[in-house]
């Protein structure tokens, strides 16, 4: 138990004079920020902060028939949680009246800070569904809010998002969610407004149909753009609902597809290798991976003399070079033409990652083409909302409810 210290401020303040000042009322009021309500006395305590409140007499309409009503039946002093107060949780002890009617009802008077049936006020309730906006767990919020984690998870139910416009540009992506009995969940985004639309429940063919078909053809034939991975799926659904929209392939998920490449070549070579030597070029592939012109002139001379090791570790390290310039080429005609003949010299290196590489180029050709000649439109925006995902679940130590994931994740990227 905590020992309750005594009022550090009342009501009405005696002067020098024996009388009252009413300046003093006026500014307590004020700095509750209730209207109608007067304070009666303020106990401070080490943790918590309680205000004795009360409310004038007013006339009350009666629930059951309807008649105005004076007369006052009896008292009750509820304890309601709000807002805290001086780092200390606040406790509003309100002095509730108790109308009776002509007809025989007896019930509450109304108060506009406090809605019926709850202990907490309606700027706590507002204050713990503010906090959804930050990357924090419900433990954590409720905590800070004097509640329950019930309380919480509650408020969250209560806060619901329609369903958004579809774009002229639509950008699709997964991530791993674990929620809802899904592995995968995925997310909508408009990457030109930079603003998530929706969150899916899964990645599946039927999860997708299921939802793109909600929306009006009309809507779905206004789609210009369609930004996915490469991910089959994604593909085939955007022929069906999106016949007018180009269909892009993100270009960081087809340029890794060279970076996987020289990785596996690297890793074959290290298999016959002596220990040492296997464990440098372990050590040292970032200089392999890494941009050759970004490289120091003392980080080039080592790069050079592990590409002196083996022909197909050059000639790997040549391509992934070579794709790099054709990704950074400004000119769409020339980066076409380049693209083909890179596949060309990738399927005759007699290199197996290279030609399993340019056989996955050769089949997404359509769409990457498209990336290049669209080069302003990416997936950008939606890895960045992915990283806030990422951070959201590590913090809440994972949601499996997937509609409160999906509302802490419409909030937290909320702009």
């Amino acid at each position: 138990m905590i020992k309750e210290k005594p009022p550090s401020a009342t009501v009405y303040q005696t002067n020098a004079l024996g009388g009252t000042s009413k300046m003093y009322s006026y500014c307590s009021n004020n700095l509750l920020n209730i209207k109608d309500v007067f304070i009666k006395k303020v106990v401070h305590a080490d943790f918590y902060v309680k205000v004795f409140i009360e409310t004038k007499p007013s006339p009350q309409t009666c629930p059951c028939c309807g008649s105005i009503t004076k007369r006052i039946h009896d008292y009750r002093i509820q304890t309601i949680k709000d807002l805290p107060f001086q780092t200390k949780h606040c406790f509003l002890v309100l002095r509730k009246r108790r109308y009776v009617c002509s007809c025989g009802k007896k019930f509450y008077e109304n108060y506009s800070f406090l809605p019926r049936y709850l202990q907490r006020t309606n700027r706590l309730t507002a204050f713990i569904a503010d906090c959804f906006h930050e990357q924090q767990n419900i433990t954590t919020i409720a905590r800070r809010a004097n509640v329950s984690t019930a309380t919480v998870n509650r408020v969250l139910d209560t806060i619901h998002f329609p369903k958004m416009m579809l774009p002229e540009v639509l950008s699709i992506d997964e991530f791993k969610g674990n929620a809802g009995n899904e592995k995968y969940q995925c997310i909508l985004v408009d990457p030109a407004k930079h603003r998530v639309l929706d969150i899916l429940p899964g990645r599946n063919q039927q999860c997708l149909t299921q939802y793109f078909y909600s929306f009006p053809k009309m809507d779905r034939l206004k789609v210009k753009f369609f930004v996915c991975d490469m991910w089959q799926p994604y593909v085939d659904m955007a022929q069906i609902y999106f016949p007018n929209a180009k269909i892009i392939i993100d270009k960081y998920h087809f340029i890794r597809q060279v970076g996987w490449a020289i990785e596996a070549v690297r890793k074959r070579l290290q298999k016959s290798m002596p220990k040492k030597l296997r464990k440098y070029f372990k050590h040292s592939r970032r200089l392999i991976l890494t941009r050759y012109h970004r490289l120091s002139n003392e980080k080039k001379r080592e790069c050079d003399l592990m590409l002196l090791y083996n022909d197909d570790l050059r000639k790997a390290h040549y391509l992934k070079e070579k794709f790099y310039e054709i990704c950074q080429n400004p000119k769409y005609s020339e980066q076409r033409t380049d693209f083909w003949d890179w596949i060309k010299e990738a399927e005759s290196s007699g290199i197996p990652e290279f030609e399993k590489c340019a056989k996955t180029y050769r089949n997404w050709s359509k769409y990457i083409l498209n990336a290049y000649k669209y080069s302003n439109i990416s997936n950008g925006p939606t890895e960045g909302f992915n990283n806030k995902i990422k951070v959201l679940k590590r913090t809440s130590y994972g949601i499996r409810n997937f509609e409160h994931f999906r509302t802490r994740i419409l909030m937290v990227t909320d702009m």
